[in-house]
């Protein structure tokens, strides 16, 4: 639910005419960054195996998001 409010913020940032495309690069840039520093400090604070998979899974997403978003 969270991610689909995001994507809706940015989108909505994205088609106002005060903002640029790097405005909104650099806005979708940074919520990747926070998400994946969220998903580390909850694997820091320890996991089950499976929970430990799903945040794996996640962070390989969410790093092949940022090299394609943060540039």
């Amino acid at each position: 639910m969270k991610l689909l409010a995001s994507i809706v913020i940015i989108l909505a940032l994205c088609q106002s005419p005060a903002y640029s495309y790097n405005d909104c690069a650099k806005a979708a840039c940074a919520e990747v960054k926070a998400k994946i520093s969220n998903v580390k400090s909850k694997m820091r604070s320890g996991y089950t195996r499976a929970q430990g998979e799903r945040y794996e899974k996640k962070l390989r997403v969410l790093k092949a998001r940022r090299s394609k978003l943060c540039r």
